[in-house]
């Protein structure tokens, strides 16, 4: 079964499922995660591996040792099995549906009021005070901007001297997702269901919102009111909201361009225009 999986993974598959068989890959391509899909007695299984500029499969077993119960427990997120955050090597049973993206579902309101009941209930598990949660955000997005991207020079001067000027007040934490999007949603005979948690830590509730109001919300209005609906309250108070839509887009143009991912880079450059306008630089 190799396909790109080190020596010490390929042993932990033999021993947790000796002679299984790859279904399908999954993997995006662009990082160096692979996700199979495995078969073994009759039942389905999917292995996540990180190479060695891994940083996410840690965050994904942590998430499914700590925060997916109330998922889990419902048949929204996949069942952990066994997991080796050394080896970066994670299984879980699989998860049937088919992915919400490219589909009608995309665009059903239906979809994102379930969407938001669920991530209701993975946030109000606990709720962590940080006095340093937005001078981190600060520092990682300024350490951003100090990588190679094709933000304009003038452009890129004005950003580090707007977060460098900003308000670092306290912020509340909880657990989140971290991508939260039809990108990592399915759906199964109208129920909606979660994967992939290599983005997931603890932040503000609003940051799960950032992708959605950067993409669907931005395309379709009806989608966001059935959103908020289903989730119970709108989470986004204005200034740090703000401030957390042009982390973002940061993020998202200076990553994509690291990646090769240019139609990921350019929803960035135009994520920045967008929240450069909002708050009036």
């Amino acid at each position: 079964m190799r396909v790109g999986l080190t020596e010490r993974q390929q042993q932990l598959l033999d021993t947790w499922l000796p002679s299984a068989a790859i279904v399908r890959d999954h993997s995006w391509g662009l990082i160096g995660t692979l996700v199979l899909e495995l078969e073994h007695h009759g039942e389905r299984y999917i292995a996540k591996a990180g190479d060695d500029a891994d940083h996410h499969l840690a965050r994904e077993i942590r998430a499914h040792r700590n925060w997916l119960q109330p998922w889990t427990t419902r048949g929204r997120a996949a069942e952990l099995i066994h997991a080796d955050e050394d080896a970066k090597l994670l299984l879980t049973r699989f998860l049937p549906g088919e992915l919400v993206e490219g589909t009608p579902y995309e665009w059903a309101p239906g979809t994102y009021h379930e969407a938001g009941e669920l991530l209701a209930a993975f946030h109000r598990q606990s709720a962590v005070p940080d006095d340093n949660y937005e001078s981190r955000e600060n520092e990682r997005t300024l350490a951003g901007l100090d990588k190679p991207h094709r933000i304009a020079p003038d452009l890129a001067d004005l950003l580090r001297a707007t977060i460098e000027a900003w308000p670092t007040p306290p912020a509340t934490l909880v657990p989140t997702h971290g991508d939260w999007q039809p990108r990592n949603w399915l759906v199964d005979n109208g129920t909606v269901r979660v994967i992939d948690f290599g983005r997931a830590a603890m932040r503000p509730a609003y940051t799960d919102l950032a992708r959605l109001a950067a993409q669907q919300f931005r395309s379709e209005p009806s989608l966001e009111p059935a959103f908020i609906t289903g989730y119970g309250s709108d989470p986004r108070e204005p200034e740090a909201w703000q401030r957390a839509r042009l982390r973002e887009a940061i993020s998202t143009a200076v990553w994509a361009h690291q990646v090769g991912d240019e139609a990921f880079e350019q929803q960035g450059h135009r994520m920045i225009a967008e929240a450069v306008a909002e708050i009036a630089l």
